[in-house]
């Protein structure tokens, strides 16, 4: 499996305080060896970063660390790979043009079920989970208009997880730079900070962070996981089949997708 991490907040905010602790289980704490890759959303602008490189020994994850990348919407993964060989072609997050949006997809788990559709968007690499995203952007494409409100997008971005977690292991996150999709399976946690800000002292690394020192009182940061990064905050934990909308760093909207065939929530 993958590990997921994701940022949603109301104003530009590094993520290098969580995305250092996330590299070191790309090798080092964790067997997620196999590449890892990070999207920062910047206006309507992503500026991406990907490696074949476990992330623990990437010296290009070493500039992302130190390098305070403003972002209020960020998707980062690391690999370990189940389908599809080591290499940038297969390495998330993944990304595509969809209603002059860029759209970032990033996948955690397996569908050995899966069979994907023909349609306008085609996966480049080997990987289930970049044929996942072409399948469910052919289905917004088809389904639904770029007016469209958020609301209305959710609910079909919902019942395509619900099918496709029926299938397997859909750990998912996904955004179009204004809100922010998550649904889980099996493992995903979620930290919102928010003043009044305290340390905090990450799990894989001995780094320390006061945040009071580095937010502002207005500052709502959150922060989605596989695996909680902190070892000194209580962590939100997703139930299986559960969806969250992020916006500005806050849930609009969730839910739970339940399984129609077995009556519970889907895993």
């Amino acid at each position: 499996m993958c590990e997921l991490l994701a940022m949603s907040a109301n104003t530009p905010t590094d993520l290098c305080f969580s995305f250092t602790g996330l590299t070191r289980r790309g090798g080092d704490t964790g067997p997620h060896k196999d590449g890892w890759g990070v999207a920062f959303y910047e206006g309507k602008g992503v500026r991406a970063f990907h490696d074949v490189d476990a992330s623990a020994n990437s010296r290009l994850a070493e500039v992302v660390q130190t390098h305070p990348i403003k972002s209020e919407v960020a998707i980062c993964h690391i690999r370990q790979a189940n389908v599809g060989e080591i290499c940038l072609a297969n390495t998330h997050p993944f990304m595509r043009e969809l209603w002059g949006r860029y759209w970032v997809f990033a996948h955690n788990g397996q569908l050995s079920e899966f069979q994907s559709s023909p349609g306008f968007y085609e996966p480049v690499g080997g990987t289930d989970s970049e044929a996942l995203f072409c399948e469910i952007l052919n289905h917004l494409r088809s389904h639904c208009d770029r007016n469209d409100s958020a609301e209305v997008t959710t609910q079909h971005l919902v019942e395509l997880s619900k099918t496709f977690a029926g299938q397997g292991v859909f750990n998912l996150l996904l955004s179009n730079g204004d809100w922010l999709f998550t649904y889980c399976t099996t493992k995903m946690a979620s930290i919102t900070r928010r003043a009044p800000f305290g340390p905090a002292r990450l799990k894989d690394a001995d780094v320390i962070v006061d945040f009071e020192s580095e937010t502002t009182p207005n500052d709502i940061v959150s922060v989605i996981v596989t695996e909680p990064l902190t070892s000194d905050e209580e962590w939100d934990i997703y139930q299986p089949g559960e969806w969250r909308l992020w916006r500005k760093g806050i849930v609009e909207a969730k839910g739970i997708a339940v399984n129609e065939q077995s009556g519970t929530a889907a895993n």
